[in-house]
């Protein structure tokens, strides 16, 4: 065997190698997966599940900041990306043509949904204990005619407060929220996000934050009018606060482009759950993923690809 016969020898070997230590299908293409602002848990746990998916299938994936859950859905529909995180009420929004969008987005599907979105009501000052504590205050509501201006209108309609009549509402991002508690600008900040979340852990490093509490009766009220929304409790060690407060929360959910291809989608979820052990830990989120939670949507139906390996694992989901 001559030099020439050797190195090729070795590059295929190589190659079969490189196949055979894959997990997923064979032809995966490069995705751009629209996450969150820099400071939420949307981008610090979209990369980690993008280079998870990258280095163990066929499929690239790379994380890009955005401005969240509608912005990704536009995004989407603009293609500047194939896949995107949303909050389960945002995706019904963006599906059934209500609230942010003035028409149905029927262009996307799901792909799974992956944990819990604690309604984060963060205040500096210890006098505010319940959201009817937030009349007449200055509030950070989310950024203007965001998924998080949404949850405020909900949770403060739920305790007979109207965002724009009986408080003082600002429209400012995670990062700029929390500067504003910081400098005393605001008295408190609605954040939506998996908690912990790195503007709020941020903030609590330096401050004694609070999180406003919900009872039980406006908790209830609100998941009757709003079907949406889980009851939840943040423990007391996740920001370092006083207590566990009880809170509610909606699903954060990768949804992904129709015209992308079933190997791709097969081999997100293939990259993602079949490397649990790492996924969690890399990031806090991870303690929260499971098969049956990722095929409980039921707003939006899921992808082919998403349909393909739920199928493998025993679960039906609603097929698109």
């Amino acid at each position: 065997m001559n030099s020439f016969t050797k190195l090729m020898a070795a590059v295929v070997m190589s190659a079969c190698a490189a196949t055979a230590s894959a997990d997923g299908l064979d032809g995966g293409s490069k995705l751009i997966f629209s996450t969150g602002g820099a400071q939420g848990t949307y981008y610090g746990f979209g990369g980690v599940l993008a280079g998870k998916v990258s280095e163990s299938t066929s499929t690239t994936v790379t994380a890009i900041t955005s401005g969240g859950s509608q912005a990704n859905i536009e995004a989407m529909q603009d293609g500047d990306a194939q896949l995107g995180f949303v909050q389960t009420d945002v995706g019904a929004y963006a599906y059934n043509g209500t609230r942010l969008f003035n028409e149905k987005v029927n262009s996307f599907s799901t792909v799974a949904n992956l944990y819990m979105e604690q309604v984060q009501i963060v205040t500096l000052n210890p006098e505010i204990k319940t959201v009817a504590d937030l009349k007449g205050r200055n509030v950070s509501v989310g950024s203007a005619g965001s998924g998080v201006y949404f949850n405020a209108v909900d949770v403060l309609s739920a305790y007979g407060l109207d965002v724009e009549k009986d408080i003082k509402p600002t429209y400012q991002s995670f990062g700029d929220s929390v500067d504003a508690l910081k400098d005393g600008k605001i008295d408190a900040a609605f954040i939506v996000a998996g908690a912990p979340t790195t503007a709020v852990t941020t903030l609590a490093t330096s401050k004694q934050i609070h999180l406003v509490g919900f009872d039980k009766e406006h908790t209830d009220k609100l998941m009757k009018t709003s079907p949406y929304y889980s009851a939840y409790t943040i423990a007391k060690d996740v920001y370092g606060t006083q207590g566990d407060v009880n809170t509610v929360a909606v699903g954060a959910v990768v949804i992904a482009n129709d015209d992308v291809s079933e190997t791709d989608v097969y081999n997100f979820l293939t990259g993602v759950y079949k490397h649990l052990d790492e996924v969690k830990a890399a990031h806090a989120k991870g303690k929260e993923l499971n098969l049956k939670f990722a095929a409980s949507y039921d707003a939006v139906p899921y992808h082919k690809g998403a349909v393909k390996f739920f199928k493998e694992q025993g679960i039906s989901v609603n097929a698109k």
